[in-house]
């Protein structure tokens, strides 16, 4: 493999082993990844993109495109280039394979989505896709149009471990799995899950590995004594001490005196 993993580099190994992937936000977490041995990583293509990439500049990258924020393959190849160019090496794009082939005509490798898409949610709700033959036979039917449309990567996301497997087998995209077994060429979760930074909902195929919720909350207790402290000292005159000062010698400030009278 060439430094910086590359989607030629994922696809002429795909079968011969698995990777693990991580949705990252912030570049520190970027290089914890990398320095853990995790090469896939995505993001958002926001401010964070060009610092992740600078902390982990051997990783393969997918950024995401924000749903809605193109209304024509034009556009998307337009945003595609775009994003490529601030860093990422593939596109993540939940629109519809129109929009991907567009793309992918001109380049630009794309990671499509299939199962729970949460831009698409309001068709299926926040549940596993597939369980029934006849659900399953659609998201197949979804998997089948973003190959012939040419993406490079598909995300596949809280579908039966059967469905997950006889996707990975059947399609030469790579199968980025997230809530299905470990059947997908990547195992795949957010940092955020794994790191345990929010208080809100863990999905049931997330696991906490570190509680930086209860972290956040001792480093702030932390910050709230010291500026405490701070406060006190400036109160009882603790703070400033000589040490902390800058002063004249007496002979400038004598001088000093005399010529300010002048101004």
């Amino acid at each position: 493999m060439t430094d910086r993993v590359s989607i030629f580099d994922l696809l002429s190994q795909k079968g011969k082993g698995k990777w693990l992937q991580l949705h990252v936000d912030t570049a520190a977490e970027a290089a914890a990844a990398v320095e853990a041995g995790i090469v896939i990583l995505s993001c958002e293509p926001d401010h964070t993109l060009e610092p992740i990439r600078r902390a982990a500049p051997s990783a393969f990258v997918s950024a995401g495109m924000p749903h809605g924020l193109v209304a024509s393959p034009e556009e998307a190849i337009r945003e595609g280039f775009k994003i490529l160019k601030r860093g990422a090496d593939a596109v993540y794009c939940s629109h519809s394979p129109h929009f991907i082939e567009a793309m992918a005509r001109e380049g630009i490798p794309v990671t499509g989505h299939v199962g729970l898409v949460p831009n698409l949610a309001a068709w299926t709700g926040f549940r596993a896709v597939g369980k029934s033959a006849k659900e399953a036979l659609a998201v197949m039917r979804k998997v089948k149009d973003l190959e012939n449309a040419g993406a490079a990567c598909v995300e596949v996301e809280v579908v039966p471990v059967e469905l997950a497997d006889h996707i990975t087998r059947s399609t030469p995209m790579i199968t980025m799995g997230m809530g299905c077994g470990s059947a997908c060429d990547t195992q795949y979760l957010f940092s955020s899950d794994v790191l345990g930074t929010h208080s809100g909902h863990y999905p049931r195929h997330s696991r906490k590995y570190a509680d930086f919720v209860a972290l956040e909350a001792e480093l702030q207790q932390k910050r709230i004594a010291a500026f405490r402290a701070f406060a006190a000292d400036c109160d009882t005159g603790g703070y400033p001490q000589p040490h902390h000062e800058v002063r004249m010698a007496p002979d400038q400030l004598d001088l000093f005196l005399k010529r300010a009278q002048s101004l």
